[in-house]
This record gives structure tokens, sequence and C-alpha cells, in this order.
């Protein structure tokens, strides 16, 4: 009886995906002319924004991990990553870069972690899970300044996104209580910074490639990743204009709007979350653009939970570097959700209290024709969020490490 009914869900699976693929075909032969300009526009926000702000990241960040840096971090900042979210020191590397640089950096890395035996299949799900973050760039240069022409507004959604992303890695450190953490990378005998530079050393000399060929490796891998994330973009930015186009949103945003009715929040930005959930850009633009009524408050808030819910684009782009690992993505989704959740509620939260002081804050940079990540913001804010990034974490493990000189922190392996 179990293993009918096993065949039936499959069966029933195949029909389901192969009407998906036969629908979207059929979309594409009726409006070609639609589906072209979509496609398009994909391409140019792939070249124009993802391209030149994801290729130096890729590129740095393969050549670091030849060189051992992660493990390096791995052994240094083992006496915080374990503790707090349960996952080796390594994990560090993964979410200051997943910080930085934005999506899918965070997938990418703990799926080579996995490869490498660095994490265990559960802790890479943890890993995953709160480290798939949009970056500073995005918030502030696209969303903030961009769409709402208002650079306070980043700072919002930036405290939101990012310490609604901690709350999501030290909630998820309790999923698979049971299952057994990876072994320490060093022994624990010397002093930790001389066994972080033995580690990082250790694995630039099993790494074995010399410098020419490390970078080679690295352009390489950095231009099939980005080549695949381009096309996501283009899928998705034809699915959602073309699903628009025909009128299958329309239904859709009625069922959000009722949603949104039950939680005393504007029925017309339905439409905005309808197209957040498939690409945050969109949906953050239609949030900008939505009536002035609208309290500003609601707007940030419905943003905040696209952006930590990431759109399906997004999470197309996670579950395809996962696929190369055991590491699952149902646990993905879920921290998706909760990511959201926490994001929107932490922005009603904070925005009475940061709103008296907007007027001391930068002024608004004028929109842009192009309202995506502008050079300098970008720059700034990546400078300022990496180095804020690297000094909470210096601290913590400081802090850390004296609890646990004078007994306050118990830590076992």
């Amino acid at each position: 009886m179990q293993i009918t009914q096993i065949l039936l869900q499959s069966r029933l699976k195949s029909v389901a995906l192969a009407s998906t693929a036969i629908f979207m075909a059929c979309i594409l032969v009726m409006y070609p002319e639609q589906a072209f300009k979509s496609s398009l526009r994909g391409l140019t926000i792939w070249w124009d924004v993802f391209f030149p702000a994801l290729l130096p990241f890729f590129i740095t960040v393969e050549m670091m991990m030849g060189f051992g840096v992660v493990h390096f971090l791995g052994v240094l900042l083992e006496p915080l990553m374990r503790p707090i979210f349960r996952v080796p020191g390594a994990g560090a590397f993964v979410m200051a870069v997943g910080f930085v640089s934005g999506n899918p950096m965070g997938a990418k890395l703990t799926a080579r972690l996995r490869e490498q035996q660095l994490v265990s299949r559960e802790e890479g799900e943890r890993l995953v899970s709160f480290t798939s973050t949009a970056s500073p760039s995005f918030i502030f240069g696209a969303v903030a300044v961009g769409f709402f022409e208002n650079t306070s507004v980043g700072i919002i959604l930036a405290l939101a996104h990012y310490l609604s992303s901690i709350l999501v890695g030290f909630v998820m450190r309790f999923y698979e209580p049971q299952a057994p953490p990876s072994p320490p990378q060093e022994r624990k005998t010397g002093f930790i910074l001389f066994r972080a530079i033995r580690a990082m050393h250790r694995a630039r000399v099993k790494d074995g490639r010399p410098l020419g060929r490390l970078l080679g490796d690295a352009v390489s891998s950095a231009i099939q990743t980005l080549l695949m994330i381009g096309g996501f973009i283009m899928v998705f930015s034809v699915l959602v204009h073309l699903v628009n186009y025909v009128g299958i949103t329309s239904f859709l945003a009625k069922g959000i709007a009722n949603l949104f009715s039950l939680l005393a929040l504007p029925p017309a930005l339905s439409d905005p979350m309808l197209g957040g959930i498939f690409e945050i850009t969109l949906g953050s633009q239609l949030a900008s653009a939505a009536a002035a009524s609208i309290p500003l408050i609601y707007k940030l808030t419905i943003v905040s939970v696209m952006i930590g819910w990431n759109g399906l684009s997004i999470h197309a782009q996670v579950a395809s570097m996962l696929s190369r690992t055991d590491i699952r993505y149902f646990p993905y989704f879920c921290a998706r959700v909760l990511h959201g959740c926490l994001a929107g509620v932490i922005t009603l939260i904070i925005f009475p209290f940061l709103k008296p002081h907007f007027s001391l804050l930068p002024t608004a940079i004028p929109a842009m024709a192009d309202p995506f990540i502008p050079v300098a913001v970008s720059l700034w804010s990546l400078l300022k969020m990496g180095s804020a990034g690297v000094a909470v974490i210096w601290m913590g493990w400081t802090a850390c490490h004296l609890f646990r000189h004078n007994g306050l922190l118990p830590y076992k392996r």
C-alpha cells in the first residue's frame, strides 16, 4: 500500500512538472514579443548589475579558499560559531562573505565547504539558512536610493534584514539536535592564532596549485556560476511578466489582499508582495511606487518580508547550487519564511524609534535613470559593512574566549 502511494505521488509530480513546462512553452509561443522584451530586460539587469558586482567577489573568494583562508578562519572563530550557531568556524567565512556580497554567495560557499567535508550535512543546512542574505549594495543602492530615493530607508531595511538573519541562525542551531558535529580542524593545543596559521598552511600545501592556475580556475568557476545566475534571472523575468500579462497574478493577488486585510495591512500592497514572491527587485520597485496614501511603515514592512524571503528566482539558484551536495533544500525554504516574517516584525518595531531621526541622517540621493546599484554607494556600503562585520566577529570571539576562560561559558565539541 505504501509503495503504491509513493508511486502515485511520483507520477503526479511528473505530470505536474510536465504540465508546467508545456504551459510555459505555450505562453512563449503565444506571446513571443513580450517574452523577448522580458528576456532582454533580465539580460540587461544581469549584465549591468550582477555581472560587474559579483565577478570580482567570486574570483577573490575562490582564491581565498585556495590559499587556505577558510581553514584559518575555521580555527580562529571556532569558539564563536560552535556555541552560537552550531556550525564550524569555517562558517564565519561564509557568513562574512554572504553578508557583504549577497545572494547566492552563501549557498555557493556552503556547497563548497560540504564538498571539502568541512561541514556535515546538517551543519550545511544550518549555515545556508542564515547566510543567504541580500547585499548592502542592493539594500542601500537599489532599494533605498533607486526606488525610495531615501538613504534613511536603507538603514531601517538593513537593520531589520541582518538582525533577523542572525536570529534565524540562532533558531536553526536547534535544528537536528542529535546530528553529530563535524570534527575540529586542529587539536586544541597551543595558541589559537598559531593553530589557525598552521591550518591555513596545511590547506595551501594540500591544494598545491600554483598562482597562475589558481587564478585561472577562479575566473573560470566565477564566470560559469554567473552564467547560471544570468540564466535564472532571464527565465524568471520572462515568467513573471508573462504570468502577469495573461492575468494569472490578479487571481493570486486577491488571495494575498484577503490575507493582508486579516493582518491589518493595506490590501493595495498585495500586487507588490506577489511580485516580490517571484523576484525581490520587481516587488521592491512596485512597493515604492504604491499609492502615496499608504504609510511608509507598511511599504517598508512588505519590502523587508520580500528581501528576507529572497524570491523564487534566488530560491532556484540556491537549489541548483545545493544539488551538487547532499544538503537539502527544504530547511532553507523554511528558514526563508521565518526570515521574512522576523524581518517584517522587526521593521514594525524599529520604524517608530528611527523615524524621528530621519532628518539627522544623510539626505536622499536623487533617483537615477537606472534604479540599480550606484557604484559609489555600493563600494562605500561594502567597505562599511565589511569593516563592521569583521569588528563584530572579532569582539564576539574575544568575549566568548574570556567567558570560557573564566568558566562562564561551557563549551563542548
